[in-house]
């Protein structure tokens, strides 16, 4: 068990043990729940995750960002 702090705007720091085994980095998605009166962090998983394990669909992981990107530009108009 880890005891963190938590700071004056509600952050708290994941220790460097943790992060490095669970392989968090700067910018990875967490996933909160609270479940019964305790918090239960988890390391969320992107479309970046599932690179190489999908079937090819003839597009790059970069072309779908980028047309996702547009796509939600387009409708913010």
């Amino acid at each position: 068990m880890q005891v963190v702090k938590v700071l004056p705007k509600c952050q708290i720091t994941i220790p460097k043990k943790v992060r490095e085994k669970l392989k968090i980095r700067a910018g990875d998605t967490m996933i909160l729940e609270e479940r019964e009166g305790e918090i239960v962090l988890k390391k969320g998983k992107t479309v970046f995750d599932y690179v190489g394990s999908l079937p090819s669909l003839g597009v790059s992981i970069e072309d779908i960002r980028e047309k996702a990107a547009v796509e939600i530009a387009r409708e913010r108009k």
